[in-house]
């Protein structure tokens, strides 16, 4: 049977087991850094679970070795920004945690899923600890894709699976929405929203998470991440080759490599199976290479 681990129980993670055990994905083995912590929310779970008819159980655990006997590793250890911090600022810090993290996954071979921020430098990080480029994702993409989705369909008043969206590059006010890959029910949306309109509704997901941030005060978005990642787990646990925006160490996707951002990509049982380079327009392929060379700058 499968288990999908999860390491830090905070928001983000125990969010995420909560949308696993929803689905009746898999196992779920939950671990923190601060003991009891990953334990107790694990009990709240499994207690909900003849209410809410789990099939798998959810466990939390003090022991780390417990968790990496899983096919799938999510990574949502970390810091959480501040109101007028951005996701960048978190790098140094959570770069520390990453890579002691990092020191106790050695000689993991599974599919890791990264949902700490920032979450490109930090899927690059991963990899440079030495695990295969395919098997680590980063879900940036998904999240920003969701988001603009959402704003899209509440623009339109229309059901939320009619709408698809994508967005490549960086999880970062440096996205960039791809209007020819957003479609309602199959209709291009640039016949049914301005193009006026339909950049400020991007507008508007580039400062997503900052919003969340500035209302809540004292937590950052955290139902949004951890249902991405139940999608991209559900993709690798179940092999269903979805094409998902996620971020992956890039070998020369338009000439790029060494630096992880968001594109569209098959996801299956080996992790990263395929990446796709969509049709970019001069201004968009511009952009990608400046977001790039960002991240490379500050690497």
């Amino acid at each position: 049977m499968a288990q999908i681990g999860i390491i830090g129980g905070g928001n983000v993670g125990a969010n995420t087991a909560f949308f696993l055990a929803e689905r009746n994905l898999a196992h779920v083995c939950m671990y923190d850094v601060k003991d009891g912590l990953s334990t107790g929310k694990a009990l709240d779970l499994m207690e909900a679970a003849p209410l809410r008819g789990y099939q798998y159980r959810v466990e939390g655990t003090d022991d780390i070795r417990q968790a990496l006997d899983s096919q799938v590793l999510v990574i949502a250890a970390g810091e959480i920004r501040s109101p007028g911090e951005q996701r960048e600022d978190l790098y140094e810090r959570n770069a520390t945690i990453l890579d002691e993290v990092a020191d106790r996954l050695a000689g993991y071979s599974g599919v890791i899923i990264v949902a700490t921020e920032p979450v490109d430098p930090m899927t690059l990080r991963l990899v440079k600890h030495g695990f295969d480029p395919r098997r680590v994702i980063g879900i940036g993409g998904v999240l920003d894709s969701a988001r603009l989705r959402a704003l899209i369909a509440r623009e339109l008043g229309a059901a939320q699976e009619d709408v698809k969206a994508t967005v490549i590059g960086r999880h970062s006010h440096d996205m960039i929405a791809l209007p020819a890959y957003c479609s309602v029910a199959g209709v291009p949306v640039a016949t049914l929203i301005s193009g006026a309109r339909f950049a400020e509704l991007v507008e508007e997901t580039r400062h997503a998470g900052d919003r969340i941030v500035e209302l809540a005060q004292r937590t950052n978005s955290y139902y949004g991440p951890a249902a991405a990642t139940t999608d991209v787990a559900e993709a690798v646990v179940h092999d269903t080759r979805r094409i998902l925006s996620v971020s992956t160490v890039l070998t020369g996707q338009y000439g790029i490599t060494d630096v992880a951002m968001s594109l569209p990509a098959l996801i299956g049982a080996g992790g990263v199976e395929r990446v796709l380079e969509p049709r970019l327009t001069d201004d968009e392929l511009a952009q990608f290479a400046k977001s790039a060379a960002s991240l490379k700058a500050h690497a």
